[in-house]
């Protein structure tokens, strides 16, 4: 079970990344009844509803060997201090030697959302991540082995794929029409226990809690208790329809203490929606930083600074990036972003959540205070490559080549000990970038290449990057080192 925690506000309080809940179901049930003011709410409607159709995902993450460097102790053995004799295992890297360790198997639980028939099933990234093998059991007991068709760490979710038809499912809502104080139910398998409902109401919305490096954040805060297992699971409306995805917990302890945080469906639709099109999220970034504006003017103010950006609401912006989408716009450092397309923007989990629902090519209008007075203007977003252009997922087909793991007789040979040798080179970008039969790969992106699938992900990666290029290092079978630079867009 993968728990992460990280300390806001000064360390008063953790956060912990836990697995969590996942529901959607297809169950004939009765229709709700409307909730009347005063009586007591029925969440059986919506259990009956969630429950078939969250899932349980086990992960498992098999034994690896890796190569590691480890530094020379100069005490236990030989030791040559003036560099007379040169270190024979140090191969020009100051003191350090290659080593090869086993990692441990690694196993832990999730939950999941089925949201089709035919087998598709969205979880956290934070569940999937790094497994070898992933396995999910329906709540009739059905188990399947599942594939990932694709992850996004900055809103941490992920699709998975079973092969199956006629699954229960749930429907998806709209996150966006929740209301704070409305009564919701978390659905999932913590501590392994399968199908497990919570309830409680939506606390706050668009809540940002820099728990994600580079995350995009705009949860859905909750009282109904997520635990570890949770993760994945869903957050269900008394309509019975999906409305989020449980991801966090907000504790001291690593276990529920008062609220949970679920991804909004406004995210989860377009995320999934990219990955099945397109391989990977397709995604627009304004180009700056800042904060919140109540945040900045209070920071100013403990510095002994009175500020008055004509306004309390908003963005401040700090830093703009001349090539991106803000510097098109004519943000400035000191301007003040309150709307996007019309729609107010408060802080800046609201406008991140608006600027992810965008794609390139998507027209935007951006209204802003400048020098306290209004501007308005529309632009045509650009990507993180600065097109506007849809980024698809290159494969490593892309490379033209084919490949192979070295042999322990190439490993004796050219005294390494990872490697992988290019076997055929046809067109592609291999041959564009000179790069001929024989290379043995060792290093793309600063990365350690061992295997195939490792090289198929540095691709994947390198192809919707900002910089789309591979920085290939390795070796011929003479030993000659090489170094290639390899563009993955034309």
């Amino acid at each position: 079970m993968k728990n992460l925690s990280k300390y806001l506000m000064g360390g008063a309080c953790a956060i912990a990344l836990t697995l969590s809940t996942a529901t959607a179901i297809k169950v004939y049930a009765a229709e709700p009844q409307a909730t009347i003011a005063g009586q007591p709410v029925d969440l059986t409607y919506a259990a009956e509803k969630a429950i078939p159709a969250v899932v349980h995902i086990k992960y498992v993450q098999n034994s690896k060997t890796q190569t590691i460097d480890v530094q020379d102790d100069p005490f236990g053995g030989f030791f040559d201090p003036f560099g007379f004799f040169g270190n024979p295992n140090d191969n020009g890297q100051g003191g350090t030697r290659k080593e090869r360790v086993q990692t441990p198997k690694k196993e832990a639980t999730g939950s999941g959302v089925i949201i089709s028939s035919d087998g598709y099933i969205v979880t956290n990234n934070h569940v999937v991540e790094g497994a070898d093998e992933l396995t999910v059991t329906l709540n009739d007991n059905r188990e399947f082995s599942a594939r990932i068709v694709g992850t996004d760490k900055q809103t941490d979710l992920a699709l998975i794929k079973v092969d199956a038809k006629n699954l229960p499912t749930l429907p998806i809502g709209n996150s966006d029409d929740l209301k704070v104080g409305e009564w919701v139910i978390a659905v999932g398998n913590p501590y392994n226990l399968n199908s497990t409902v919570t309830a409680g109401i939506v606390s706050a919305k668009a809540r940002g809690l820099g728990a994600t490096p580079n995350g995009i954040e705009s949860f859905i805060q909750t009282d109904a208790a997520i635990n570890p297992g949770n993760s994945g699971g869903a957050l269900v409306n008394t309509r019975g329809e999906l409305v989020g995805i449980n991801a966090m917990l907000y504790s001291q302890t690593g276990s529920y203490s008062g609220y949970g945080f679920a991804i909004p469906t406004s995210i989860m639709t377009k995320v999934v929606d990219d990955i099945k099109k397109y391989g990977s999220v397709q995604r627009v970034m304004l180009g700056v930083s800042g904060q919140d504006v109540l945040t900045y003017i209070n920071a100013q103010k403990d510095q002994g600074k009175d500020v008055d950006l004509g306004t309390n609401e908003g963005v401040y912006i700090a830093t703009v990036d001349p090539d991106g989408n803000g510097a098109d716009a004519g943000l400035e450092k000191g301007d003040v972003i309150i709307e996007l397309d019309g729609k107010k923007i408060e802080k800046m989990s609201e406008l991140q959540a608006a600027i992810n629902a965008k794609r390139p090519g998507d027209k935007a209008t951006i209204t802003y205070l400048h020098n306290k007075k209004k501007v308005s203007k529309t632009i045509t977003l650009k990507n993180a490559q600065g097109t506007t252009k849809i980024i698809e997922q290159a494969d490593i087909d892309v490379l033209g080549g084919q490949f192979r793991p070295i042999t322990e007789a190439q490993k004796k040979q050219l005294n390494i000990s990872y490697g992988l040798e290019v076997l055929k080179v046809n067109n592609g970008a291999l041959k564009d970038a000179g790069i001929n039969r024989g290379f043995i790969i060792q290093k793309v992106n600063d990365e350690n290449v061992n295997s195939i699938d490792e090289l198929q992900k540095l691709v994947k990666t390198a192809s919707t990057s900002k910089e789309p290029v591979l920085y290939i290092s390795g070796l011929y079978p003479s030993g000659k080192k090489a170094y290639f630079a390899v563009p993955l867009s034309e």
